[in-house]
């Protein structure tokens, strides 16, 4: 009876040593798994606490094939500076026509559409993104008007200043901070975080098309009046008055085209461009196509001022700016390449087709009246360009190649202040010995 017991006291020992022994090891588990919730739910916290900070610090990625058209674009613009005298082929049409220099201005307007797209993507603001657009676009205004106004003289001549009764208001920088602040306020206030071809798209599309339209009215229904102009002789001797005949309307030749006429009319000729580019023609020049000594037959309007970045042909230059708009809106909507490039190349095929038939059909192709047929054909172009840029820099990652030109695409603006705008030389021509014109530049033969 006694073992009997002791056996069963043992076995109770034994069975309470086995519960505390599951007892504890359930405990123990239990503390691993609270470990595991406990370590797995701060991983957790850190992996939003990441993600929140990513996200409020913006990724700084570029668009690299964007910079290097840009750059293309300036080393074009220099090039034809600084050739265009020399070749024919470099320099801008006459009149109608279409050269390698004809492309640059519609380039860079091109792209300031697409940067749009990325400047104005989210603003937290729409009113704080307008004042911003608006000082941006006076300021590249102020910008144009010192740089082409007439402050900053030409290489040889070692003076500066410019008369207020003769300055001009027009020129690139103007044009552009024009086509930029209209193209950012559509941007900032029509633009909603939708498709591609959502409304508005289609306002978009309606602007352009809107402007187009105004712009075919005025250049084909206004009427030119006869008008007159002078020439400045010896400040001693009255100046030279010519008469102009025009009395007609939808003419698009130099003398009597709307454009000229709107811009003497509200800027006044005396604030117009005094080198017309249609001095160059053969009935005004006989070293044709280059600037020369008058025909003796020579109509009177080829003294006229003319300025080239007048105020009509600026209509369709933000036309410009808005296609390059949808080209960059394009690129943050659809992110396959594939996609991109077929989104691409639709408009691109339609605008250089209609470029080709309107040329074709009597609408020519004029840098100077920035044509309809103009804004087409070199739009097109400029997609076509931009997509090939595309494909190499950014698809086959042929960028090292083109770092020059993504460099000078990053610094577009200060290379064309000192270089195109001659800043730069004329800096340099400001040290001399004893005689001004003693400087370095007509030491290395720039200068004369």
């Amino acid at each position: 009876m006694r073992n009997y017991e002791a056996i069963k006291s043992f076995e109770e020992n034994e069975n309470d040593e086995d519960l505390e022994i599951g007892n504890q090891e359930q405990e123990q588990e239990h503390e691993h798994e609270q470990e595991q919730i406990s370590d797995s739910t701060t991983t957790t916290t850190k992996l939003k606490n990441k993600i929140v900070v990513d996200e409020q610090q913006p990724k700084s990625h570029r668009l690299l094939s964007l910079d290097v058209f840009r750059g293309l674009t300036v080393a074009l613009m220099i090039l034809v500076d600084d050739a265009g005298g020399l070749i024919p082929a470099l320099n801008h049409s006459p009149w109608n026509g279409l050269t390698i220099a004809d492309f640059v201005m519609p380039f860079f307007l091109f792209i300031v559409g697409v940067s749009l797209a990325f400047t104005y993507k989210k603003p937290s603001c729409k009113v704080d993104a307008t004042r911003k657009s608006i000082l941006r676009a006076l300021k590249l205004l102020a910008l144009g008007i010192f740089l082409q106004g007439g402050y900053v003289h030409r290489v040889n001549d070692l003076s500066f200043g410019v008369d207020l009764k003769q300055i001009r208001w027009m020129g690139i920088l103007q044009r552009i901070a024009v086509a930029y602040l209209i193209t950012a306020l559509c941007e900032i206030w029509l633009k909603r975080e939708d498709i591609v071809n959502c409304g508005s798209t289609l306002l978009r599309k309606a602007l352009a098309l809107f402007l187009s339209v105004i712009y075919l009215c005025l250049l084909y229904g206004m009427y030119v009046p006869d008008w007159e102009y002078e020439v400045p002789t010896e400040p001693s001797k009255a100046p030279l008055i010519f008469s102009v005949k025009c009395g007609v309307r939808g003419d698009t030749g130099p003398a009597c085209n709307v454009v000229g006429m709107i811009d003497r009319s509200l800027l006044g000729i005396q604030h117009l461009y005094r080198r017309p580019i249609y001095a160059r023609m053969p009935e005004c020049s006989i070293n044709s196509p280059d600037y020369g000594p008058l025909p003796p037959d020579a109509p009177s309007w080829c003294q006229a001022p003319f300025d080239p970045e007048g105020l009509l042909s600026s209509v369709m230059a933000i036309v410009t700016c808005l296609i390059g708009l949808h080209y960059g809106h394009i690129i943050l909507h659809f992110k396959d390449h594939r996609i991109r490039i077929i989104y691409w190349m639709i408009p691109t095929s339609c605008l250089v087709a209609s470029g080709l038939i309107l040329d074709l059909f009597g609408m020519h192709v004029n840098k100077v009246l920035y044509s309809l047929s103009y804004t087409c054909l070199t739009a097109g172009a400029a997609g076509i360009l931009f997509v090939g840029i595309y494909l190499m820099v950014d698809v086959c990652g042929y960028s090292r190649m083109t770092l020059i030109l993504e460099w000078m695409g990053m610094h577009a603006l200060m290379i064309y202040v000192l270089a195109a705008c001659n800043i730069f030389p004329i800096f340099i021509q400001g040290f001399y010995w004893g005689s001004p014109h003693n400087n370095i530049l007509k030491l290395i033969g720039v200068a004369t």
